[in-house]
């Protein structure tokens, strides 16, 4: 084996033994190993920079950015309710064809963060049988049409890079409408018996840890907790009290205040207002001068740095210009204060944040923002149509080939700052460079394992096992690699990992390339058994409490629908001959 072929392998290695362990960001290890195959020759900065002004990278990145005004319209979450009316069934089936079809074109992070808030607020139907269904709904719209998902347009940028045609607009629709129809199908008929159901109010929707510590000199010490009034404070409930690290629970209504007590309350953050009327009782985020109103909801990521440690360890308000003001971990309590938990992936936190919270480059490597109290949607409805009615016309004029897509894009992110629908200082907050150097660099690995034959090598290591099944064996090989790659990491990476194999078999066999690109497309997106795969799986985690097993149940039978439906339907869209 030459040389080459065996540094490249290993650095793929290293890459996704990174990736799987999630302690590093997923953009400094694609850029590291990219800068590392600069470094051995096997790319020049030329090169790499031919792949970094990528059409398909530039137009992910616009996306996004047209994206932030398109997202304040109120037209999806204001029509929850109207979604939800009737038996669950029904119910489920309205709801999972709508947000499918909004996240075919619309970025399916911001689908699943709008409606998380109306289906948590819901009485009609339990929440945590509505969030996870509706969570699936959109990562299977994002495959119905090119911009559905960053995912899709990275395919594309590869075979653009490879020096084939981009991908069409609705190129994966056939297979992906068919998708939809036997996911949809799946869950409707398995949700009633697979999803928990669970009471609707709002002390199960809300079950918030807060933490508020008791001031020297305050008027609640040397009183007991029935005489301070703390036991009676209707949507808050004082679970523990945590004294010189020793933890008192249940708290008696005897028991007499001390100074330096911290008084855990569970319950609805939104009351955190009630703490606000106890002389010298203060929250993490009041101890350190932080305004309360600036409350945004985040949830810990699966490439969180902080994971692991203890709230104490992190310094919040130098590492991000925050603090913890409520902890929520699915339906577990939080004890012994919020200075000795330890931060796990999937929690959700709520931070009282300053004014450099947004600045901060960690935001994005450790938490994804749930609420955003700074970001207000539109207050004229009229905005909002026009906003989705310009998104639209340029998703149609790039279909029907009239307008190419970056340069609608662009013009339409130009009227937005133009007519105030969104500001630059939003923009510059909500640019990703972690997508962009994960995109960017994997176009150079990708490269590179064309060019030094380690994919082909990779191709022909699978082909060995599934060749006996014949053409289809090997497109199953590569739907399954991308799927098996997904649920490991994370869907860009899948996809990255897997285009150069799936293109390497192809070659191998003297098939059609298409079938191959569209297996690592599909299987790229099919996240639905764990919660750490797909951003908007580990999104409705907290507010559904779901645990690992809910998304293994639930997901089962999506994810043997999806693959055995994108097994028979690509080559019947996509000739393998």
């Amino acid at each position: 084996m030459p040389t080459a072929q065996i540094i490249v392998l290993a650095a793929v290695a290293v890459l996704v033994v990174e990736l799987v362990r999630g302690k590093r960001s997923p953009g400094v290890v694609f850029a590291s190993v990219a800068f590392s195959f600069v470094l051995f020759g096997y790319i020049d900065i030329k090169g790499v920079l031919a792949h970094f002004s990528n059409t398909g990278l530039v137009t992910v990145m616009l996306l996004l950015l047209v994206s932030i005004a398109v997202d304040k319209s109120r037209l999806l979450d204001s029509g929850a309710d109207a979604l939800l009316r009737g038996p669950y069934r029904w119910s489920l089936l309205k709801l999972t064809v709508v947000v499918a079809a909004y996240s075919a074109f619309l970025n399916n992070t911001a689908v699943v963060a709008s409606l998380i808030g109306p289906l948590r607020a819901t009485t009609r139907h339990p929440p945590s049988r509505l969030l996870l269904p509706m969570c699936y709904a959109a990562t299977i719209g994002g495959v119905l049409t090119l911009v559905g998902t960053s995912t899709n347009l990275l395919i594309s940028s590869f075979l653009i890079a490879s020096g084939r045609p981009a991908l069409a607009m609705f190129d994966p629709f056939p297979v992906g409408i068919l998708v939809m129809i036997t996911t949809t199908t799946a869950m409707v008929l398995t949700c009633p018996w697979l999803m928990r159901g669970e009471a609707t109010t709002d002390a199960v929707q809300d079950t918030y840890f807060l933490e508020a510590r008791v001031r020297d000199g305050s008027s609640l010490v040397g009183r007991t907790v029935q005489a301070n009034g703390l036991r009676h404070l209707g949507f808050l409930f004082l679970s523990e009290l945590v004294r010189e690290g020793r933890v008192i629970a249940p708290v008696e209504p005897d028991e007499l205040i001390e100074a330096g007590d911290k008084l855990v309350f569970a319950g609805d953050v939104s009351r955190l207002d009630l703490l606000a009327g106890f002389d010298g009782l203060e929250t993490y985020g009041q101890r350190h001068g932080l305004p309360m109103e600036h409350l945004i909801e985040v949830v810990i990521t699966g490439r969180a740095v902080i994971a692991g440690r203890t709230v104490r360890d992190v310094d919040f308000r130098s590492m991000f210009d925050a603090a913890v003001v409520a902890i929520r971990r699915g339906n577990k309590p939080v004890s012994g204060g919020f200075g000795s938990t330890r931060i796990e992936v999937g929690d959700v936190f709520v931070l009282a944040t300053g004014k450099d919270f947004e600045k901060s480059v960690e935001v994005a490597r450790n938490f994804i923002v749930v609420s955003r109290p700074s970001v207000a949607k539109f207050i004229d409805s009229r905005k909002g149509i026009v906003a989705v009615a310009g998104f639209a016309t340029v998703i149609a004029l790039s279909a029907f080939e009239i307008v190419d897509l970056l340069t609608g894009l662009l013009v339409l992110l130009v009227g937005f700052i133009a007519f105030g629908y969104t500001r630059i200082s939003e923009l510059r907050r909500a640019v990703s460079y972690d997508l962009f150097f994960i995109i960017g660099s994997a176009l150079v690995i990708s490269a590179v394992m064309t060019s030094t034959g380690a994919a082909d090598l990779i191709a022909v290591g699978v082909l060995k096992v599934f060749l006996p099944l014949g053409d289809l064996g090997a497109l199953a090989s590569v739907l399954l690699l991308a799927w098996l790659l997904t649920e490991l990491m994370t869907n860009t990476a899948a996809a990255a990992l897997a285009f150069p194999i799936g293109l390497g078999i192809a070659e191998q066999l003297g098939l059609q390339p298409m079938p191959f690109v569209m297996a690592v497309l599909f299987g790229a997106s099919c996240s639905f058994l764990t919660p750490y795969g797909y951003q908007t799986n580990l999104m409705v985690m907290g507010p559904g409490k779901y645990t690992l097993k809910d998304y293994a149940r639930a997901g089962a039978p999506v994810v043997v629908a999806y693959l055995l439906t994108a097994w028979f339907a690509i080559p019947v869209f996509f000739p393998l001959r």
